[in-house]
């Protein structure tokens, strides 16, 4: 097995590798442009370098492909984001392999692993994104057994916003499940943010701290 580390975000240049298959003429500069418009926010390393998780990466194949089929102008693709509107309905088993470039078996193994999760027939968009990363970790060496440690953070930091929350839900008033709901995202948000600057200053102490990959200067 290789000893490169796992890594949460992805550096630009490797967002655009996920990105060319399906969008040949995304570029470092339509990125940046999408940024400074203000309709994607990635995190930054402590060297000012951009990082971008599985959200960002389905945001920005959202604007994308809203741009390429439907033609829409930046602003409209905006308000939709900002107005909590979700980047992609819910998946079919056949549109999750189709989309994250998995089979059957493998699909099963990360299901069982407890990796991916459906409701019924019907995965979540942020299953795709999760499926690719995975793969990307498989080509370092990573297997889906290795990654049941992220599996229990997930869970071990989801009961903790379940925690932080559960007294707007015991408030039994109008709203209440729907203002719990935007305070869990905000909460995982920030979470997510801890989690990832934990993980940087981790690999520095290890000696890993470097350049942001293929972005020429991020």
């Amino acid at each position: 097995m290789s000893a490169e580390p796992a890594r949460a975000y992805f550096g630009i240049g490797e967002v655009l590798a996920q990105l060319r298959a399906e969008f040949p003429d995304v570029s470092v500069s339509k990125i940046r442009f999408l940024e400074a418009e203000g309709l994607i926010q990635p995190a930054r390393s402590p060297s000012g370098y951009r990082k971008f998780g599985p959200a960002d990466v389905a945001r920005l194949r959202y604007i994308l492909t809203a741009q390429r089929d439907q033609y829409l102008p930046l602003r409209v693709i905006k308000d939709q984001l900002d107005s909590d509107q979700p980047a992609s309905g819910p998946l079919s088993r056949r549109e999750l392999l189709d989309a994250a470039g998995i089979d059957e078996r493998s699909l099963a193994e990360l299901e069982e692993f407890g990796l991916v999760r459906r409701s019924g027939r019907q995965y979540p968009p942020e299953a795709a994104d999760a499926v690719r990363a995975i793969l990307a970790l498989g080509r370092y060496g990573v297997q889906a057994r290795h990654l049941r440690v992220l599996l229990a953070a997930a869970e071990r930091e989801t009961a903790l916003i379940e925690q932080v929350v559960a007294p707007i839900l015991r408030q039994r008033s109008p709203g209440a499940r729907d203002r719990a709901a935007a305070s869990a995202r905000d909460i995982a948000s920030l979470v997510l943010a801890v989690h990832a600057a934990l993980i940087e200053m981790t690999l520095a102490d290890a000696g890993f701290a470097g350049r942001e990959p293929g972005g020429g200067g991020g």
